[in-house]
């Protein structure tokens, strides 16, 4: 008789995102001539840039040739993209790194999930919360996160508040843990760590050995020089790091797939016995096992985002989804409600009112609004009484928004 792994069975029902689906196709179907702007999920709704959309053209030509051909390739990435990467996200910051220590995958979310595959199922866990819901329910489906109790807490995850006391920045933790998951600019409050803030974590890591796992996936959208965009401008971090980055907001790849992953060679972790391994290895290790690599046509793409006209049209998008940040900002920051983030992020984190839950106000926004947002509480327990907005829509939907909420309110 075959056996599930019971651990996925310990997952909610739905995931966040899904039940928000569900609930708006619920709506459409009771309100079938509501005009419905979607300011919840975070894709992006801008083409993806010009230079890359050639790129993969002439890559699916490059197939169509004996001469230039690619069969599989190489389960690490290819080198011309890793060089690109090398050049422009890490030296240009005073970053040195080999290509051996980057790993091209098909976006954040997948490696996010997969790193656990080579760290054990006892180790402790450590988020930020509130959080993106996948690296918890990665770690529930390995068994790592123990038992959810009434609070929605997981009993082998410690929870580091973050709120408006704090400025939604998560304080060094008193105890030891061994997994440590930060993910700056924030999703979902997009807040950001300074320099000195971001040296007490890579400090903290290395007095108590344990493993910073950095999701960097919306650093392009930093817009103040002086804040660090990858935890490796630490000093000492490539001992105790692993970064995660994604094409899928920089360069709107969401539906592309490509992303990176960096794991420096100083990174080690123990066996029981103590003897330490070189997780750089063993993630090449896993890989090879397990991955067969990006697409030679996605990875083509990903390499023009480094081009001088990629590099532009870039930066175009990014400031396009910023300046819907800065609007949205704008008008909900006049109706009196407290809103954070949308400054080097694309989301805004918005108090509920008059002391409404998360679900409530979303349902409120909904139905009295027709603006769909996204509960706080699917974030965590500290994003209870919150909403998130993202800036990710066309500028007029954006627009439109913005007046029929602050009109309700």
């Amino acid at each position: 008789m075959a056996l599930v792994n019971e651990h996925l069975l310990r997952l909610l029902d739905n995931y966040l995102f899904t039940d928000i689906t569900r609930k708006v196709n619920s709506f459409k179907v009771t309100h079938p001539k509501a005009e419905v702007i979607h300011l919840g999920i975070g894709d992006v709704t801008r083409p993806i840039p010009a230079a890359c959309r050639e790129a993969m053209c002439k890559a699916i030509n490059d197939l169509g040739k004996v001469e230039t051909f690619h069969g599989y390739g190489p389960e690490q990435g290819y080198d011309f993209l890793i060089e690109a990467i090398l050049k422009h996200d890490y030296a240009s910051r005073g970053v040195s790194l080999s290509a051996s220590e980057i790993f091209i995958s098909d976006g954040a979310k997948t490696d996010t999930g997969n790193l656990g595959d080579i760290l054990r199922h006892d180790n402790s866990i450590g988020v930020s919360d509130p959080i993106y819901p996948a690296y918890i329910d990665s770690n529930v489906s390995s068994g790592r996160a123990g038992y959810i109790d009434k609070e929605g807490k997981w009993s082998n995850v410690v929870y580091i508040p973050c709120h408006m006391e704090n400025n939604f920045i998560p304080p060094i933790p008193k105890q030891r843990i061994d997994i440590i998951y930060l993910c700056f600019p924030n999703n979902p409050t997009g807040a950001v760590l300074t320099k000195d803030e971001l040296k007490k974590w890579v400090n903290y890591a290395i007095k108590n050995d344990a493993l910073i796992i950095f999701d960097a996936a919306y650093e392009a959208y930093i817009q103040q020089p002086e804040i660090p965009h990858s935890i490796y401008e630490i000093k000492g971090a490539k001992k105790v790091a692993i970064e995660i980055r994604s094409f899928s907001k920089t360069a709107g790849f969401t539906g592309v797939r490509c992303g990176y992953t960096v794991i420096p060679k100083e990174v080690t972790a123990a066996t029981l016995n103590g003897e330490r391994i070189s997780l750089n290895k063993l993630w090449l290790r896993r890989q090879t096992t397990k991955f067969n690599g990006a697409s030679y046509i996605s990875q083509r793409g990903a390499e023009a985002i480094y081009t001088p006209e990629g590099q532009e049209e870039v930066k175009a998008m990014i400031n396009y989804y910023m300046e819907n940040a800065h609007i949205m900002k704008k008008a909900l920051g006049g109706t009196g409600l407290k809103v954070f983030g949308g400054e080097n992020a694309p989301y805004l984190w918005v108090k509920a009112p008059d002391g409404m839950t998360s679900w409530k106000f979303f349902e409120k926004l909904l139905y009295d609004t027709q603006v769909v947002s996204t509960p706080g509480i699917g974030f965590g327990p500290s994003g209870e009484g919150y909403i998130r907005l993202t800036a990710f829509n066309d500028r007029k939907q954006c627009e439109e928004g913005m007046k029929r909420i602050c009109h309700y309110l």
